[in-house]
């Protein structure tokens, strides 16, 4: 099969896309795994993964192995290789914190291509392989700088209140992973149990006098101020003030307990679950006047 015949879709974990069709095209499996510890300087160690190797279980093999830098992006489901194309973030640390570099293979060219940080032009939730180079690459590993003395990010979400509630006294970063584990699993439908491809909707971004209008309107508004002017806003708070959060069409639903999760309560398709993301989208769009991007994949 030549490359350049058929449109090719390279499928990781599959927890963050939504099929609205079938796919006209080959589907190529990720599988491939292994990890590698390449080297280490005085402060670091440079971890290889393969890209078909499940994210938490590789996040506890770090913890195992006392390497910090991602145990605050504990159980978020999916591959290795998704890590770097969505930037994946959660609880103050994002992929790019700790990436230093990826092999990918050029599916039309054929060759394996090598990618830096500064390559790979990560954004919220972003990065090359989203934009300029969406459906070029396969990744087949990707590198990771981990530290070997860690620094603890505990101040984003109900981190710290969950250590307090677990009895912390050493902060250490098993405990921190297990805050965040416990955070997700009260908060998130696990998805084997009610379909659902985590946040739905990306937390929008907006210029400081956006924020400042937004809030003489609504002085309760979830927000994150970020550098360069601009501020975070939680998505999931703004499509709860709009009447969304448990709502229910069908086998379709928008989650009871996270606005931000979409979940399939049985036999809703793909269709129906993107028909409710627009509405959401257009009822958030009308009360607020931001615009949400979705962060899940849409076939």
């Amino acid at each position: 099969m030549m490359y350049s015949e058929y449109p090719i879709f390279i499928l990781g974990g599959g927890s963050n896309i939504l099929f609205t069709k079938d796919y006209d095209g080959a589907v190529l499996k990720n599988e491939i795994k292994g990890i590698e510890l390449q080297h280490e300087d005085t402060d670091h160690v440079y971890v290889k993964v393969g890209a078909g190797e499940n994210w938490h279980q590789f996040v506890l093999h770090c913890i195992q192995h006392n390497w910090a830098g991602i145990e605050n992006l504990s159980l978020i489901p999916g591959n290795v290789g998704a890590s770097p194309i969505q930037n994946i973030g959660a609880y103050g640390v994002e992929l790019d914190d700790v990436f230093w570099s990826l092999e990918a293979f050029h599916l039309f060219e054929k060759r394996i291509h090598t990618f830096t940080r500064e390559d790979c032009e990560f954004g919220y939730r972003n990065s090359i392989f989203k934009e300029r180079y969406k459906d070029q690459f396969a990744i087949i590993s990707v590198t990771f700088q981990l530290k070997k003395k860690p620094i603890f990010h505990t101040d984003y979400g109900a981190v710290n209140e969950e250590l307090e509630k677990m009895g912390v006294k050493d902060l250490n970063i098993k405990a921190i992973s297990q805050a965040v584990v416990n955070i997700r699993s009260s908060k998130l439908p696990d998805p084997k149990i009610i379909p659902n491809a985590g946040s739905f909707f990306k937390n929008p971004e907006v210029p400081t006098e956006k924020y400042e209008a937004l809030k003489l309107q609504f002085p309760n508004i979830v927000a994150y101020p970020l550098a360069k002017g601009t501020v975070k806003l939680a998505a999931g708070w703004m499509i709860e003030q709009s009447g969304w959060k448990g709502y229910r069409k069908g086998d379709a639903g928008c989650h009871a307990k996270q606005a931000l999760v979409l979940v399939n309560y049985g036999n809703a398709k793909g269709v129906e679950i993107y028909e409710l993301s627009e509405e959401i989208h257009q009822s958030v769009n009308k009360k607020f006047g931001v615009f949400l991007e979705r962060e899940v994949s849409i076939i």
